[in-house]
């Protein structure tokens, strides 16, 4: 009952009697609902997350995430601020999801909604290794997410994340978000801090960078972002995908950062 008030929709006592609705099943990995006539009447799609009758999920959303691709892989890069509107939740979240050793994903808008479905990637990701004993392609990888999110399209779901990998035609980038847009690119920030990000990357990114100066235009820019941004800070967390798989490269408080970076 608590969960329907939250939600706004109407209690059916007879959902669970006819026969007709049966086969509406949830998954522990992954939700899977079957649209017969019946639960048509009863699943009402929330218009773009905001408006359902009355209902109260329409929550703020702030973080900075960033991926970058040079001459050396692809470096990632994010905050560790969760928010709940002025709330701050936590300051070490971990918004890079490791879903195998040679492909990544960035976390931004709900946090229970990025993780639940990259990992539901992470599934079917091993299960195409499993099938055609090969390495799923990061083109694949990003177009099985975008595919899945846009079956709940209209329906509540907020996720703004980029799938990041190496495969046998290289690195890769691709943005992949709620409606299943899926662009690809070789630069990408996603967030509420993402224009103050842009800002430093658009000013110092070239390809052609070795791996320190990646590492450090990645860190400037998360940092910048967090100093200008309320919905984001605590920590830079740092990846480089190469081509033998990601590296973890560091933590960072952004703290210390700023005497680093805002002295000069």
């Amino acid at each position: 009952m608590a969960m329907l008030d939250i939600t706004g929709f109407e209690a059916v006592n007879s959902l669970g009697k006819d026969p007709e609705t049966r086969n509406v099943c949830t998954h522990l990995s992954e939700v899977d609902l079957y649209r017969s006539r019946k639960t048509e009447n009863y699943l009402q799609p929330i218009e773009y997350g905001i408006q359902c009758k009355e209902t109260k999920i329409n929550f703020l959303h702030g973080t900075t995430t960033l991926a970058l691709k040079y001459s050396g892989g692809v470096i990632v890069a994010t905050d560790s601020r969760a928010t709940a509107g002025p709330y701050i939740a936590s300051g070490t979240t971990k918004k890079i999801i490791e879903i195998n050793k040679y492909l990544l994903g960035t976390m931004a808008g709900g946090a229970a909604d990025c993780q639940f479905w990259e990992r539901v990637l992470a599934k079917h990701c091993r299960l195409f290794e499993l099938r055609n004993k090969e390495r799923i392609s990061v083109a694949a990888a990003s177009k099985l997410l975008a595919n899945m999110v846009y079956n709940y399209k209209g329906m509540g779901l907020s996720i703004g994340t980029t799938i990041v990998g190496w495969d046998k035609n290289g690195p890769g980038i691709y943005y992949v978000d709620t409606d299943g847009n899926r662009t690809p690119g070789n630069l990408f920030s996603v967030g509420s801090g993402s224009p103050y990000a842009y800002g430093v990357l658009d000013t110092g990114y070239k390809y052609e960078m070795n791996d320190e100066d990646a590492y450090e235009l990645a860190r400037r820019s998360i940092f910048h972002a967090t100093h200008r941004d309320a919905a984001s800070g605590g920590f830079v967390n740092l990846y480089h995908m190469k081509e033998d798989g990601w590296k973890f490269i560091g933590i960072y408080d952004v703290g210390e950062l700023y005497y680093k970076y805002m002295s000069k």
